[in-house]
């Protein structure tokens, strides 16, 4: 049915009928306090690389995120830490199309490439341009929601101008790792603002189109897209906010939004759908039995069905997880 490892898993992302559903896990290379400061930066460069490397070794993916770790911190000097209005960045302005933030990245996905022992399907980590907007004004990973609500109460129209032009650099991102790269597409994280004065009127209104912006970059050189749906550290979403987002594999966390993989497949128009397994330490593919993760594999597919199916989880898995938890997925797949 399928002629190798890379037109399976694109035809399966593509929602179209295959001999096997293919796996799909990750975590990450870098810690939390490295994940921002890989910018000019060849140590963490070099350890993220290797990382993927070991991680390819060691579980054969069916298909592989390329993490961006180091490369979380969007490097534009008017947006920092302590701003206290959104005017303050009301002349904000592109970091330029030749800035070394994305060659570094172009560079990192190349090697990366390099690397692969077979021709995989590969797509790249980015980011909404909402999260890269919190981060850098909070200085935390998974932080400064609160800093994005309090600058759409006071000016909502600059608010999604900033986001508007920062959407312009993480197009250029996206278009580079795709096309100078030579990946398959981008994997790109979204998530419903954590603040209750943000509901989701506003986020259609000024934040939206700032992720369509990504996805239609990604679209303009030819790549896919697996949107993200972010439910990191308890974070909730309204997904229904998605559910028309173009993108070709739409990922959420299953248990905590409370939606199935085959409930989100009917949401999101028919369209091919990636988890099922919590990403967690109290998970069971982290402390399960493999009869257990088996099982649950069963019960997914069983609930899901093969077509338009991924297994994967919620998001990103701990990094100390043993590499055989994922073999045990595949071969629960197999058979």
């Amino acid at each position: 049915m399928t002629n190798s490892k890379k037109e399976w898993v694109l035809r399966a992302f593509r929602g179209e009928e295959v001999n096997k559903v293919p796996v799909g896990f990750w975590y990450h290379f870098l810690p939390e306090e490295e994940l921002g400061q890989g910018l000019d930066n060849p140590e963490l460069f070099k350890k993220n690389l290797q990382g993927h490397q070991q991680f390819i070794k060691e579980v054969e993916p069916d298909f592989i995120k390329l993490m961006s770790d180091g490369f979380f911190t969007y490097p534009n000097e008017l947006i920092h830490k302590g701003l206290t209005s959104v005017q303050e960045l009301a002349n904000i302005s592109s970091i330029g199309e030749d800035h070394p933030w994305f060659d570094q990245q172009v560079e990192l996905v190349k090697a990366i490439k390099k690397s692969f022992t077979e021709d995989i399907v590969a797509i790249y980590n980015i980011f909404a341009p909402v999260t890269y907007l919190k981060w850098q004004l909070s200085g935390q990973v998974a932080h400064g929601d609160d800093i994005i609500a309090q600058f759409l109460q006071e000016d909502a129209q600059t608010l999604k101008k900033v986001l508007n032009v920062i959407a312009g650099d993480i197009a250029i991102l996206t278009k580079k790792v795709i096309a100078e790269a030579g990946i398959e597409g981008i994997y790109l994280s979204v998530q419903s603002i954590q603040d209750s004065r943000v509901n989701s009127e506003d986020y259609s209104n000024y934040i939206a189109p700032s992720d369509l912006a990504i996805i239609e970059a990604a679209h303009q050189v030819r790549g896919l897209t697996v949107l993200h749906i972010c439910g990191y550290e308890g974070a909730s979403n309204d997904i229904k906010l998605f559910k028309d987002y173009p993108a070709q594999v739409f990922n959420w966390a299953v248990g905590p939004e409370g939606i199935s993989l085959a409930q989100g497949r009917k949401l999101f128009n028919g369209k091919t759908v990636l988890g099922g397994f919590v990403n967690t330490e109290n998970g069971i593919l982290y402390k399960g039995s493999k009869e257990e993760i088996q099982e649950e594999v069963k019960k997914l597919l069983q609930e899901s069905g093969p077509l338009a199916t991924v297994i994967g989880a919620d998001c990103t898995i701990p990094s100390d997880i043993a590499t055989e938890r994922i073999a045990w997925v595949k071969e629960a797949v197999i058979s």
